[in-house]
This record gives structure tokens, sequence and C-alpha cells, in this order.
């Protein structure tokens, strides 16, 4: 039988949740007696999750203010994405070999979906089917240190209400393009080598273009 969910667990989920998906935006005050209210629980399971999320990098503390959602500046961000160009593609490449008929269908249709929905863009579902194709594609990898590594970075850079997409939309549609190119080259039977090197270009295409979009602010 599945254990039940902890209080601390709970807590932990629901306002990582909210921090993901924009609701707590950057420098929103987590405000801890507030959100035990809410919540439902005492004080102790939110601490706890709060300091779970401090070591994820999510929330920060400031003395006599307390827990605040953390805003990633340009710096940081740009090496959060080289980091995950790096671990995502090298996963990738380690997973290429070993990935199914059924995970690659089922990746073409991600993108398809990805590609039909150019046409009423909205960034968030974008960016939510992105990361839906690239997990079919490194999850397949037989390091799960490796696999760790990339969700860490993924749930780092979640952290950033402002998804690329948004700020720089001309990028959804060559990203789509460059997920069919990344696949043909998988079902080519193409080395892990070339393999990793296309899925780290493509990471570094979208931060580049991120970069981009930042000099000419």
């Amino acid at each position: 039988m599945k254990p039940a969910i902890t209080k601390s667990q709970l807590a932990y989920e629901t306002i990582k949740g909210r921090i993901v998906d924009g609701s707590y935006g950057p420098g929103y005050r987590l405000v801890l007696d507030q959100l035990a209210r809410e919540l439902d629980v005492s004080a102790v399971p939110v601490r706890e999750a709060l300091r779970r999320l401090e070591a994820e990098q999510l929330i920060h503390f400031e003395r006599n203010v307390g827990a605040r959602v953390v805003a990633i500046d340009r710096a940081a961000y740009q090496h959060a994405m080289e980091t995950v160009a790096i671990v995502e593609g090298a996963a990738t490449g380690l997973a290429a070999p070993l990935l199914t008929s059924d995970a690659l269908a089922k990746a073409y249709e991600l993108n398809e979906r990805m590609r039909r929905s150019l046409a009423e863009f909205d960034p968030l579902a974008f960016t939510a089917l992105n990361a839906e194709f690239h997990e079919v594609l490194f999850t397949a990898c037989p390091n799960p240190n490796l696999v760790e590594l990339v969700q860490r970075c993924w749930t780092r850079l979640a952290a950033i209400r402002e998804t690329t997409f948004s700020s720089v939309p001309g990028r959804a549609p060559k990203s789509v393009d460059e997920h069919d190119r990344l696949l043909a080259l998988i079902e080519s039977g193409a080395g892990s080598d070339q393999v990793e090197s296309c899925a780290r270009r493509h990471r570094l295409a979208t931060l580049d273009a991120y970069l981009s979009r930042e000099e000419h602010r």
C-alpha cells in the first residue's frame, strides 16, 4: 500500500509547485504562519518545507524579513543553462541507443503538439510540452546519477519566472525544427557523441537567443 503523504511533504510540494508555475514570483515573500494557516498545518512542516526549498536554491532567507523566492540574474541563468546543455546532452547521448520505438513515437507526437501550438502561442504551455519532450529522451539514460543531475538542473531553471519562449517567442519554431533534427539523428543510429553534440547545441541555441535579446533591450 502506498504510504500516506506527510504534512511536510505536502507543504513542500504545494509551495514548490507555486514557485515553478509562477504563482510565487521572484522576490515573493513566503510568510510561515500564513502558509501554515492556508495549508491547515502547524508551522513545523512548513518550516521543514522551506528548508528543503532553500537547499534547492529556490528560496533564500533574509535577515529580519524571512523567506523569499530567489530572483535569478542573467549570469546565474547563463550558468544554469550551460550546465543543462552539458548534463542533458550527455544523458541524451547515452540514452539514444536505448530509446524504444514507443518512446520515439511519443517524442514525435509531443513535438507535433508543440508545432501545432505555434498558431495560438502560449509560452508557458509550450515550455511544459518542451520539458516533457526532453524528459522522454534523457530519462532513458542508463546512468541514474546523470538523470538526477538533469532533473535538478531543470528544477533550478523552473524557478526563473520568465521562460525564454516568453521573452524570445521567435525561438519556439526554431526549437521545434531542431527537435526534428535531433530525433532524425537518433533514429538513424548515430553514435552517442553525435547525439550528445546535437542536444547540447540545441540547448545552447536557446541560451544564445535569450542573451541576444538581453543585449538589445
